[in-house]
């Protein structure tokens, strides 16, 4: 289900992602791969990134550097990002992908917990920027792409912290647009609907509901990762020259 459109100008681009190692992040480390990009992608999770990479090495396309990162460790992800220029290059494409999206009944939300939550699914998408302006700045052009949710959209109950979080990144979005763009920077938010990844099917798809949630969709197709990859070739490439600012509802057409 890999989108068949190629940009040329993605070919050997310096790519960062973060989360890129499961969910949707996996999808988007393999679709900009497949381009010829040199992806670099960080992850808490060591195995299925490891993994990862060889697989899209034996498919033939340029081994992605993966280098494990607690988003949480701002320290961390700022040599994270460094050692992603040092290996490939001035990052030119950031995609702001990590998150969790955990369910939390507003009862049971501590200030740690508040704290803890904003800091996977909201403040590393601004120091991740902050890291990788310089070199976009210096090269004249970037791309950050900033994953948000549609969560906050249709008034989501079962998570406020997160919808919160995730709402929040379209003011973060708009506000770097607005100071880097003079440097030839785009900045831009995609918000997906309910994409099935494992967790997604481990944790609250049931067939019911699932049903339940693509009858609401004009396109009444279950939607899953590879569904985002598209939009994110699309916004990193100079085919959305002119398009910053903006936030792209990838969801079906949910009603």
């Amino acid at each position: 289900m890999m989108p068949s459109a190629r940009f040329p100008d993605l070919e050997g681009a310096s790519v960062l992602i973060t989360g890129g190692g499961s969910g949707i992040g996996v999808a988007l480390t393999e679709g900009f791969a497949r381009q010829g990009a040199r992806v670099a992608f960080v992850d808490i999770a060591e195995v299925p990134s490891r993994a990862l990479v060889e697989r899209i090495a034996a498919a033939g396309a340029i081994r992605p550097l993966y280098i494990k990162t607690d988003l949480t460790d701002i320290e961390a992800l700022r040599k994270a990002a460094a050692e992603a220029a040092a290996a490939h290059g001035p990052v030119t494409v950031l995609i702001n992908n990590a998150a969790y999206d955990e369910r939390h009944d507003i009862d049971a939300v501590t200030e740690e917990y508040w704290d803890n939550n904003q800091a996977i699914n909201l403040r590393p998408h601004f120091f991740t920027a902050q890291a990788v302006a310089p070199g976009m700045i210096e090269a004249g052009k970037g791309s950050i792409i900033n994953f948000t949710s549609t969560s906050f959209l249709i008034n989501h109950p079962d998570m406020p912290s997160y919808t919160a979080a995730k709402a929040g990144i379209i003011g973060l979005t708009k506000g770097l647009a607005g100071r880097l763009g003079p440097h030839g920077i785009r900045v831009n938010a995609v918000a997906p609907g309910w994409v099935i990844t494992e967790r997604q099917q481990k944790l609250w798809a049931t067939e019911e509901t699932l049903a339940a949630h693509v009858a609401k969709q004009c396109i009444r197709e279950v939607m899953q990762p590879d569904d985002m990859v598209g939009t994110c070739l699309f916004l990193a490439s100079d085919a959305s020259r002119m398009l910053t600012a903006q936030t792209l509802i990838v969801d079906g057409g949910y009603l």
